[in-house]
């Protein structure tokens, strides 16, 4: 892989080459696709997706849309120092493609406001649920109609798969979608394969999968114009999408555990030992002293940790250049932190205080119940109607569902599919709502 072709402006579409030297600077090319995600509905409805406390009164919890906000500002930070330090390596990206540090910064900051863009309601817990209705609920009975790759897509139903769907897929007679650039898709997409085969490499670009069956083609050809696909037909992570999950790790890191703190249920005292540990080479003591709040004290410390944590992503990219545009970089920046210890540490507290709280578990059980019972109307009535056999109830479910998800023509696969997709477009509030009044 090379810079030059990594930096595509190339859209969806396009039949004449975009070069960086003709962009207007008042709104260079990259900046267009932070704008128009920032302007989707998909980007809105996550107001109201849980982030980890689902249906939290309270108003300082981070939902998924401040933690994609809160990431993309991350994301743009490690992506214009980068930036900064390749074009000094590499002069000829500014000189004779017109490159500068800003685009770098775009690229990841655009690419990490969409990071969770595909993620259903209530978490994880969203995907897991979708996965399950396949896998041991009624929706298995559709396996021996579907391909292995088709099923596995269902079974495994992935945030991140279903991101890129969106992002990319023709609404509305629109080609393209959002029609992103393709660095852009390059660097949202941390996990470059489809769903199956599961795990095929210790590769942290294989931990996942990054796009369904339907999308393969057009991934493949956002993968050929970066330079990802190798001559064995395999795919690469872009390497700005390196930078995108470190600043996802960065924040859930720091911000599930500043959501605990303040909800009471890590005190204090506990807490601030351990964010100390991160930034006891930056700390103003003087400064963290004065301060009379709980909350002042916790976000002071916060904000180093954010600071001190960006740094160290920095030089771990730079020092591995190489091997990240060779494709031999197989973890996250930050397994290879200096301070993974103590990540680990505040991951720990997080995953046994905030992920396993009492609160936090029975929402996520009722999630899954609404969720299967979504599916099981949705689903039936969607089939229904493509087989001709549809019954009152199955037309009333039917007026509920956008038309671009419904396919009267077509394969059971794309409306399988594209009912989950549905489903995984509502908010919390919605699925809630829907389900209350189907029961």
């Amino acid at each position: 892989m090379n810079w030059e072709q990594l930096l595509s402006l190339k859209r969806q579409g396009d039949t004449l080459k975009r070069l960086r030297l003709e962009q207007d600077e008042t709104r260079i090319g990259f900046e267009v696709d932070y704008d128009r995600i920032i302007f989707s509905s998909a980007f809105r409805s996550l107001q109201d997706k849980t982030q980890v406390i689902p249906f939290s009164k309270t108003s300082f919890v981070h939902t998924r849309l401040t933690h994609s906000l809160e990431v993309s500002v991350v994301g743009r930070s490690l992506g214009r120092i980068v930036g900064k330090i390749l074009i000094e390596k590499h002069p000829f990206l500014n000189k004779t493609y017109g490159f500068q540090s800003n685009d770098f910064g775009a690229i990841v900051a655009a690419a990490s406001l969409a990071h969770d863009i595909g993620n259903p309601p209530f978490g994880h817990s969203g995907e897991m649920a979708i996965g399950d209705y396949f896998k041991n609920g009624n929706g298995s009975k559709y396996k021996d109609q579907l391909n292995k790759q088709q099923y596995q897509d269902l079974c495994d139903f992935e945030g991140n798969a279903n991101g890129f769907k969106i992002i990319s897929e023709n609404k509305v007679g629109i080609p393209g979608g959002l029609r992103l650039s393709y660095s852009t898709l390059g660097a949202f997409t941390k996990y470059p394969k489809g769903s199956i085969p599961k795990n095929p490499t210790p590769h942290i670009k294989d931990k996942k999968f990054g796009f369904f069956e339907s999308q393969k083609k057009f991934f493949n050809e956002v993968a050929v114009d970066l330079g990802l696909k190798d001559e064995k037909g395999n795919f690469s992570r872009h390497p700005l999408a390196f930078l995108v999950e470190a600043a996802d790790d960065i924040c859930y890191t720091l911000i599930d555990f500043e959501d605990g703190i303040n909800l009471g249920w890590i005190s204090e005292e506990y807490a601030l030992e351990y964010l100390i540990r991160l930034v006891k080479g930056s700390i103003d003591t003087k400064k963290y002293n004065s301060l009379e709040h709980k909350s002042d004290r916790v976000a002071y410390l916060r904000a180093l940790s954010v600071n001190t944590l960006i740094n160290d992503a920095v030089n771990i990219f730079i020092n591995n250049e190489e091997d990240l545009l060779s494709g031999n970089f197989s973890k996250a920046l930050l397994d290879e932190s200096a301070y993974k210890a103590q990540m680990k540490d505040i991951i720990d507290i997080s995953i046994e205080k905030v992920y396993k709280s009492d609160e936090v578990i029975e929402k996520e059980l009722k999630g899954y119940q609404v969720i299967h019972h979504l599916l099981e109307v949705f689903v039936r009535a969607a089939v229904n109607n493509q087989q001709n056999c549809k019954s009152a109830f199955d037309d009333l479910a039917i007026a509920c569902i956008p038309k671009s998800y419904l396919h009267k023509e077509g394969d059971l696969y794309t409306q399988l599919l594209d009912i989950s997709c549905f489903i995984a477009s509502l908010t919390d509030g919605k699925a809630l709502e829907w389900y209350k009044k189907m029961n």
